[in-house]
């Protein structure tokens, strides 16, 4: 009796080993697909299977006739050295494999760099550096299998160049905005990145060390993107009451106490007691509770040295080392403390310095499309999706 099962097991995993393999590229508004089948896979193989087997053969033939040319040659000799060969074989075939693993890896990292710069999916250090081109792995049977990822990575190429312009343009936006509100860019940016970039050649033919240099410089370039979109998250972006009308503005003033010339570190909004005051801000409260002429005070730490402070509150209703969210309720206006009627006392510190609040409530609108790009950054990262 003869069974077919052991072939169609064997068939079944051959089947199973050669799958096609798909490389999608999306360059912000399409997707393009380029698949490897898995006929194209098989052939390759063969292809690679019959030139190892054809030169064994050839090698072993060549061995066998210097062996049998000479009599001085024993049958263990002879039977070492073919071994030998088998084993030289196997070790190149092998490490044309890891090759193709790690060129298909290298290109697969390449467009994750890509999409997180195109798409915000994922973050700089979530995907890595770019890694550079095996020098290793450029033998005649390696260059045959990588052949067909050759298409992908021009097309790849063509796409960074996109991205590299898009990240240029963001980051230039994004530090033009920072220092519209008084902070300095370089401040959370160390070192030099980015730098001028050399589009791919008409032909799509991209040498490795171009395309290393082009997807290196595109990876720094998004790394200190991503530095400051992060670090708008902990900017002030709205405004701390519903209604704002100022009854005194930031800077030198004449005291209300005094009327002699005193330096006014914030704004003062007018409003009813219990007026509901607001976060404008995610970070921790660092204080809360009495403060000298303050009376009633909330100050929030945002990271990146920034900090608000909200002063003269009829009630607290945040405690200290807690965190709180942009736009949630800390308080309610009073006046507590040096005043002389209801209002909202308003700061914003950069480095323990008091700067101007307006800036900020008066370019809430843009800092809210850069924090809503940088949050879903935080999204996916912490998603993974």
């Amino acid at each position: 009796m003869v069974t077919t099962a052991p072939n169609a097991n064997l068939a079944q995993r051959f089947r199973n080993f050669f799958v096609t393999r798909d490389f999608i590229l999306h360059d912000g508004r399409d997707l393009r697909r380029f698949s490897i089948a898995g006929r194209t896979q098989a052939l390759l193989a063969g292809v690679a299977a019959i030139t190892v087997t054809f030169s064994a053969y050839g090698v072993s033939q060549a061995a066998f006739g210097a062996m049998t040319a000479t009599s001085a040659t024993t049958p263990e000799a002879r039977m070492a050295r073919m071994q030998a060969e088998i084993a030289q074989m196997e070790a190149d075939v092998a490490a044309v494999k890891q090759a193709a693993l790690k060129h298909a890896a290298r290109v697969e990292q390449r467009q994750k760099i890509i999409n997180g710069v195109l798409d915000g999916k994922g973050s700089p250090a979530d995907i890595g550096a770019p890694v550079p081109a095996d020098a290793a792995a450029t033998n005649n049977m390696a260059r045959d299998v990588l052949a067909p990822l050759r298409k992908v990575e021009a097309n790849q190429a063509q796409l960074a160049a996109k991205a590299q312009r898009v990240a240029q343009l963001r980051l230039t936006l994004t530090e033009r905005h920072l220092r519209s509100l008084g902070v300095r860019p370089a401040r959370y940016v160390q070192g030099g990145m980015g730098g001028p970039f050399e589009a791919a050649p008409a032909d799509g033919a991209v040498a490795e060390g171009n395309a290393d240099a082009q997807f290196r410089s595109l990876f720094q370039t998004w790394q200190k993107l991503d530095v400051l979109e992060q670090t708008v998250i902990a900017i002030p972006s709205m405004q701390p009451v519903d209604n704002v009308k100022l009854t005194s503005s930031f800077g030198v003033r004449a005291d209300p106490f005094h009327g002699s010339a005193a330096m006014h570190a914030g704004v003062d909004i007018p409003g009813p007691q219990g007026t509901p005051v607001y976060a404008t801000a995610d970070g921790v409260i660092g204080r809360s509770g009495r403060f000298g002429g303050y009376g009633n005070l909330i100050a929030i730490n945002h990271g990146k040295g920034i900090e608000t402070r909200y002063g003269h509150l009829s009630k607290i209703l945040v405690a200290s080392n807690t965190r709180v969210r942009r736009g949630q309720l800390i308080g309610l206006m009073g006046s507590t403390g040096r005043s002389t009627g209801s209002h909202l006392h308003y700061e914003v510190r950069i480095d323990g310095a008091a700067v101007n609040p307006m800036p900020f409530m008066q370019n809430a609108n843009v800092l809210d499309q850069i924090q809503e790009r940088a949050a879903r950054v935080q999204l996916t990262a912490a998603t993974g999706n």
